[in-house]
């Protein structure tokens, strides 16, 4: 399963996956737990493909920073996303040296290792591009 399917939802805990689209939305399933949920346009969804960390010089994308974390544990869990926020922003530093303090929060660095972590522990660990991926299975 790549990134293009898994989801943020606004207000809601946790990833999902994308399932399939309906007349006025789409189906999700939490990661968590299989439940299942409608989503509609009243929900502010993000995908995880399309996040990116703010640099002082560049973007970098979220695929990108799961990969760096990767290495760092080599494959294994990255640190709680409850440790405090000095043990955060040290972490994050190993990760993303240059990103930007301004932009980026301790909301954003629990989110990310949070979201690893989920992703990690469901196997959903192929964090190449897409292209990538695609001439791989051919």
């Amino acid at each position: 399963m790549s990134l293009d399917k898994i989801l943020s939802i606004s207000g809601k805990p946790g990833l999902y996956e994308l399932k399939t689209q309906t007349r006025s939305g789409f189906v999700a399933e939490s990661l968590a737990d299989g439940k299942k949920l409608s989503v509609n346009i009243h929900h502010n969804v993000s995908v995880l493909s399309e996040i990116a960390i703010y640099t002082f010089t560049e973007e970098v994308s979220l695929r990108e920073i799961f990969r760096r974390i990767q290495e760092k544990e080599n494959g294994g869990q990255a640190i709680n996303h409850k440790e405090s926020k000095v043990n955060l922003e040290k972490y994050f530093r190993e990760i993303l040296p240059d990103y930007d303090e301004d932009r980026v929060y301790v909301s954003d660095m629990k989110k990310v290792i949070q979201w690893y972590n989920i992703l990690q522990a469901k196997e959903i660990t192929d964090f190449t591009e897409p292209e990538e991926a695609t001439s791989e299975e051919e």
